[in-house]
This record gives C-alpha cells, sequence and structure tokens, in this order.
C-alpha cells in the first residue's frame, strides 16, 4: 500500500510538471539579437580609416529561434538558443565619399556550445540543447557559417547606422545552400558591428523538425547574430 501510495504521488507530481511545462502561459523568450544602444558619438564622421581586415572578437553572438507549439495550446512558444563561440572576418575597402565595398565575409559559429536562453516555468529548457545536438548531428557537423562575396556599402557620412542586404551562402549540416541576411551594421567604439537574421527552412538542410512528446516544432528557423570586430 506504501509502495502504491508512493508511486501515485511521484505520478502526480510529473503529470503536474508536465501540466506547467506544456499548458500554462508562463513562457518567455528574449527580443532578437540586434545592434547596441552605444553606437559611434552623434556627429563623428566615417573616415577611411574604416578601411582595412576585420576580425570578430568578443561579444559576438550567434543562434536561432524557432517556434514550438506545445499539445493543448493554440499560441506557439519561441524556442531561443546561442552560443558566444563566434568566429571570422570580412575585408573593406573604399572611403567615405566613394562608398564601401566589403568581402571575404566569413562567419562561423560552434553549435555545440548552443545553450537554450528562453525560459518555461517548471521546465529545465536545456534538456532541449540535448536534442538539438543528436538532430544536427553536431559531432559530425560542428559549425554552421555564413558566406559572402563582397557587399557594398553607402556610407551616411555619420556614425549611425547602414541597412544592409547581403547575398551569400549558408553551410550546415554538410549542406550549402545561397541565402541573404537582413543586418544593420554601425561603429560601436573602436569596433564595428553587425547584427542581424538568416530565415532557413531546416529540411533543406538535410534536417527533420525536432520530434518529441507533447510538441510540434516548426521547419522554419531563424537565425540570428550581433557580431563585434576589430580591426587586424
Amino acid at each position: 500500500m506504501i509502495g502504491g501510495a508512493a508511486l501515485a504521488l511521484l505520478a502526480a507530481l510529473a503529470g503536474g510538471g508536465a501540466y506547467v511545462y506544456f499548458f500554462s502561459g508562463l513562457r518567455t523568450s528574449p527580443t532578437q539579437l540586434g545592434l547596441s544602444s552605444s553606437p559611434a558619438p552623434s556627429g563623428s564622421t566615417v573616415s577611411t580609416a574604416v578601411a582595412g581586415t576585420w576580425t570578430v572578437t568578443t561579444g559576438s553572438l550567434a543562434g536561432y529561434r524557432v517556434k514550438e507549439l506545445f499539445a493543448g495550446e493554440t499560441s506557439k512558444h519561441e524556442a531561443v538558443a546561442r552560443t558566444s563561440a563566434v568566429s571570422g572576418g570580412m575585408t573593406v575597402a573604399g572611403d567615405a565619399t566613394s562608398g564601401f565595398m566589403v568581402t571575404d565575409i566569413s562567419i562561423t559559429a560552434d553549435l555545440t556550445q548552443l545553450h537554450s536562453v528562453d525560459s518555461v516555468a517548471g521546465r529545465d529548457v536545456t534538456q532541449r540543447d540535448g536534442v538539438v545536438f543528436r538532430q544536427l548531428d553536431l559531432s559530425s557537423f560542428p559549425t554552421a557559417s555564413f558566406t559572402a562575396t563582397s557587399v557594398s556599402v553607402t556610407p551616411t557620412g555619420t556614425g549611425s547606422k547602414v541597412s544592409l542586404q547581403i547575398a551569400g551562402n549558408l553551410s550546415m549540416h554538410g549542406v550549402t545552400k545561397p541565402v541573404t541576411a537582413t543586418a544593420q551594421a554601425q561603429l560601436t567604439g573602436d569596433k564595428l558591428e553587425i547584427a542581424g537574421s538568416v530565415i532557413a527552412d531546416m529540411s533543406e538542410f538535410g534536417v527533420s523538425p525536432p520530434h518529441v512528446p507533447f510538441v510540434a516544432v516548426d521547419s522554419q528557423v531563424t537565425i540570428e547574430f550581433d557580431v563585434f570586430l576589430v580591426k587586424s
């Protein structure tokens, strides 16, 4: 009788935890990555010093956000994971008068360092990271990268941000597909900051949406980034 009561209690606790996770509205997700609030001082000019080779430095982030629909729910939750293990660089030529040409653009993220940063009441969302690791086969394909041959940038004349559409290639899970990144860039102190996103369908990269009990995951995923670069 005692054993049966204990099992019943455990089942009730497990059921309660499942209810909180799958059916409560206590779910939050961080906002999409974007430019920081500390651009170059207002009125400062963009000089020819921008020309040169730039390398990704500390403070950079990359990650994904994807919609999950819990069983019994009508509104989707946004799962978000990020990594600070980001590398790469680019070369800038030109000046503030004629405009800049950015070439050899390469950004690589270590996906094995992805960590979930959203929250769901009563649930350790980092358990999702193991599912992602297996689904993306990160032991065989540990990184994702975005590369672009070139993009032209028309300077604003000040240190304010500029908007960019960067056509390039996204490589993930051993598959490379053409994509277009929507981004913004600004000078932040002595650093160049570029933040934006790429919309992709994981099925096009040979990845099936994760299947777990009580949760349906969308195939479309937003890959986001906020990258800081220093001049080499």
